[in-house]
């Protein structure tokens, strides 16, 4: 005769998320004791979190807060990920998530390495991480983190899909005058994925990288020799363009560029961050 009641079974179930057999076997184990079946539950996790080490957690949501600082404001981004979006649109790992994301905040946490040791219910944030993998049965991870600060701080949370759970994530900073733009400029950014702010942001190894293509691609059409510096500083313009921020076209009037847009309200954006799910950087 077993020793535990349906109702032990489901308040298991409902307590860790894990499932109908797994809470049984638990509680055959500990005989009937719910405390002893959640830490062999845990246990498990472990053992689990071990077994799929080499398996990829693409998938996933982002999250974001927005708090008080010396600056004025910070934001910070945090992703945490899974295997598959079926996990990922799962209610407990959402409350897992923000549970992250709280331990993140409550820590003053800026980094991944900051995050994963930042001080959980279950011990740290890498423990949760540990004993959640062997409930819901997947690889689980924190992918990016950003952190920035500015006088004002906004955040755009985007859905690529109506049945997931945010996918891209933005941080803007800017002066307080940029206050009434940064909602527009975060959606630009969400949309067109700008990965610096301005040129002068661009490292130099990219820049030298860039100008050597640039170069070589217009020697290789045969321009005139006299021309070819002319024709590059039109490529590296063209470049420019594409990936940083203040020289894109505005995504909601693409005749102006992010700059004159910026420029036209009296503002200055400072800082930004863009995280989607799955992608580095």
């Amino acid at each position: 005769m077993a020793n535990y009641t349906a109702a032990d079974v489901k308040a298991l179930r409902d307590k860790t998320g894990a499932g109908m057999m797994d809470v049984k076997n638990a509680l055959v184990e500990a005989e009937g004791d719910t405390a002893k079946a959640e830490e062999i539950l845990r246990l498990k996790g472990l053992k689990v979190a071990a077994k799929r080490g080499d398996r990829t957690a693409s998938n996933g949501l982002v999250l974001s807060h927005i708090g008080d600082a010396d600056a004025g404001q910070f934001g910070l981004i945090v992703e945490v990920n899974a295997e598959t979006d079926f996990v990922a649109k799962n209610e407990k790992f959402i409350a897992f998530a923000e549970g992250i994301l709280e331990a993140a905040v409550n820590a003053g946490a800026k980094t991944n390495e900051e995050v994963l040791a930042a001080k959980h219910e279950d011990g740290t944030v890498a423990d949760a991480i540990n004993n959640f993998t062997g409930i819901i049965g997947e690889k689980l991870g924190v992918g990016a983190v950003e952190y920035i600060e500015g006088e004002n701080v906004e955040a755009y949370m985007h859905k690529t899909s109506t049945d997931l759970p945010p996918q891209v994530a933005v941080l803007v900073a800017t002066d307080a005058a940029g206050a009434e733009i940064a909602h527009d400029v975060a959606v630009h950014i969400a949309a067109l994925a700008p990965q610096y702010l301005t040129a002068d942001d661009i490292p130099e190894e990219v820049m030298e990288n860039e100008r050597r293509i640039a170069t070589e691609l217009t020697i290789s059409e045969g321009k005139p020799e006299k021309a070819v510096p002319k024709i590059v500083e039109g490529r590296l313009q063209g470049f420019f363009k594409q990936v940083t921020l203040m020289d894109q076209g505005y995504a909601r009037d693409p005749k102006q560029s992010v700059r004159q847009v910026v420029d036209a309200a009296g503002a200055k954006i400072t800082d930004f961050k863009r995280v989607r799910v799955g992608q580095e950087g």
